[in-house]
């Protein structure tokens, strides 16, 4: 899995990463409800507060495997992952700013 230079499987990587910290967060803060009761209560939180919050803390992934990735002189691979996490970046500002 480390071995790859891709940019584009560093975008991959970096479009589903993310999902991986939603579901660790769901399971860490929302482990008594299930996933239909998560999406309800994060959409009527006014503001978006958490779901900004948890969308924020799911790019900690792309954190991890962009700095696998550049330690481990796989460049390509982490410019895939910086750009994926750049636009997450600016949904989640977006979210947060213009809801």
């Amino acid at each position: 899995m480390f071995r790859k230079d891709n940019f584009i499987y560093g975008c991959i990587l970096g479009l589903f990463a993310p999902i991986i910290g939603l579901s660790l967060l769901k399971y860490y803060k929302f482990g008594m409800l299930n996933l239909k009761e998560v999406v309800q209560f994060i959409y009527t939180q006014p503001g978006h507060g958490i779901l900004t919050a948890g969308l924020s803390v799911s790019l900690m992934m792309n954190a991890f495997f962009f700095t696998m990735y550049v330690n481990a002189r796989r460049d390509e691979t982490g410019k895939g992952l910086f750009v994926t996490t750049v636009l997450y970046g600016v949904i989640i500002l977006l979210i947060k700013y213009l809801s």
